[in-house]
């Protein structure tokens, strides 16, 4: 493998060194800013899993947490905690929003809309109903996933064919995944009835999106999925980004336009196929990952930025929700038998997510595109 550095025409001020990366028959350039993102959102994401295994309702010191980790010693009920609780929903959290991140970025470039992500058009909710069609009739961790690609697969499905031959277009999509997902709604519901007592209340809080006692398959199942879908991002990165520039531009550059389409949407829906698996539909990381990493970059699209800044932002919600119940315990605002409680990420994603989308339709509609 060879790395080279090149320094763009200065056509601007704004030129940046790009780094060229060659190996073998494979080649792509990166700018020095996306990878000093990626490498700042891994770091953050670092510090905040760490943060997140010293602290909650029953607080383990730094010291106790490494020697829990890395010896399995200590005291037997910080060992439980760090090993068996804490760090199975910290590294979920981290790999669930890299999937959602890098989920988001591609429907949004291949639609040239930041509105267009899996949890707004309706992707998130139809793999929910896989998921909650799996668990109404029994099925185990395995077949909960197959479910959820299964459903979003089906809904990428039915809303491309009501789009016609619009189907790409940014606004239009976004209308017909907003009524597919209300319809989902409806659907989710009559299955929680039809499903036992116990079964339907964790089906319930599960479509919240939460962390909440998930263990080590869950975190093994999406490993698997994500070291899978991984390298297939990275190669079709380069089609993306020459999508965002519009069909002709595509064909002329050489790109199979509804080839490429196909294999980044199949893509896209089974990485969010495989994080509404293993978390429920947490909403809003998909939308706001990818143009929060492009305002940090700024420049073209890079599904790895958009993917490491996901983990990032699930993981300060993951923080979040494991501190929120035990803080206003200490306060004295909520009983104390809730003070060992967890508050579904989902909720906390969803009210600073809804924050952010009001901002991002403030902003389009004063750029008169809204």
């Amino acid at each position: 493998m060879t790395v080279t550095q090149t320094k763009p025409a200065k056509t601007s001020g704004s030129a940046r060194p790009v780094l060229s990366v060659r190996w073998g028959r494979l080649s792509f350039r990166l700018h020095r800013r996306t990878a000093a993102v990626g490498a700042a959102s891994l770091a953050v994401s670092a510090l905040l899993l760490a943060v997140s295994l010293c602290t909650g309702a029953y607080a383990v010191a730094p010291g106790d947490v490494a020697r829990a980790l890395f010896f399995g010693t200590g005291e037997r009920l910080a060992v439980h905690f760090v090993n068996q609780e804490r760090l199975p929903q910290a590294l979920l959290a981290v790999l669930v929003g890299c999937a959602l991140g890098i989920s988001g970025a591609i429907f949004q470039n291949v639609s040239r809309n930041p509105l267009a992500s899996p949890d707004v058009i309706g992707f998130n909710s139809g793999a929910a109903t896989g998921a909650i069609t799996a668990i109404v009739f029994g099925g185990g961790a395995a077949a909960t996933a197959a479910g959820a690609i299964g459903g979003g697969l089906a809904t990428a499905a039915v809303v491309f064919l009501l789009a016609g031959s619009g189907g790409f277009n940014g606004v239009r999509l976004v209308l017909i995944g907003l009524g597919v997902t209300a319809m989902l709604g409806s659907v989710n519901s009559y299955l929680l009835t039809r499903s036992t007592l116990h079964n339907a209340q964790n089906a319930h809080v599960w479509l919240i999106g939460t962390f909440n006692g998930r263990s080590w398959s869950s975190v093994q199942i999406m490993a698997v999925a994500l070291a899978a879908l991984l390298p297939a991002s990275v190669v079709l990165n380069r089609q993306l980004r020459i999508l965002e520039m519009g069909d002709d531009l595509a064909h002329g550059l050489g790109v199979r336009v509804i080839r490429a389409r196909l294999a980044l949407t199949l893509l896209g829906v089974g990485l969010c196929g495989v994080a509404v698996a293993s978390a429920g539909p947490v909403p809003f990381v998909a939308l706001a990952a990818p143009q929060i990493a492009l305002m940090l970059t700024r420049g073209p699209v890079s599904v790895i930025a958009a993917g490491v800044t996901g983990a990032a932002l699930l993981s300060g919600a993951h923080l979040v929700s494991h501190q929120f119940l035990p803080l206003l315990a200490r306060l004295h605002l909520v009983a104390e038998t809730q003070r060992d409680g967890q508050l579904p990420v989902g909720v906390t994603t969803g009210v600073l997510g809804g924050a952010y989308l009001a901002w991002v339709l403030f902003h389009r509609r004063r750029a008169g595109a809204v």
